[in-house]
């Protein structure tokens, strides 16, 4: 086999290679479950949130306050500081059914929430 055609079959392997790369994190990507959520107040809206079992989940967080917070979850192993008046994308991987507790850990006795997971 010549040297030129060797390199084109590694070309070739190569470029399938990333296209299955990318093809399946497209795919993880539009698996995932999006839930929308804002902090006002100390409070959380919805306090509880849902989403289905073993699916990926993207919290779209609102801050709505004109300080900054710490959405944070210990059994969801997710922490992320939230500039005051801005927004935050939480990523947390698939979780098996349950109730996951989070909070603002700047106000942790009153900012609380949970994600029920079914």
């Amino acid at each position: 086999m010549s040297l030129s055609r060797t390199l084109s079959n590694a070309a070739m392997f190569v470029a399938v290679a990333l296209f299955s790369v990318a093809a399946t994190g497209a795919a993880n990507a539009q698996a995932a479950t999006e839930i929308q959520l804002s902090y006002k107040d100390k409070k959380f809206d919805p306090a509880e949130i849902t989403a289905p079992a073993n699916t990926a989940i993207v919290i779209k967080l609102k801050n709505l306050d004109a300080k900054a917070m710490e959405f944070e979850s210990k059994t969801l192993k997710v922490e992320k500081v939230v500039a005051g008046s801005s927004d935050a994308t939480i990523n947390v991987r698939a979780q098996k059914p349950g109730r996951y507790e989070f909070f603002d850990e700047y106000n942790e006795k009153v900012a609380r929430g949970a994600l029920v997971v079914k």
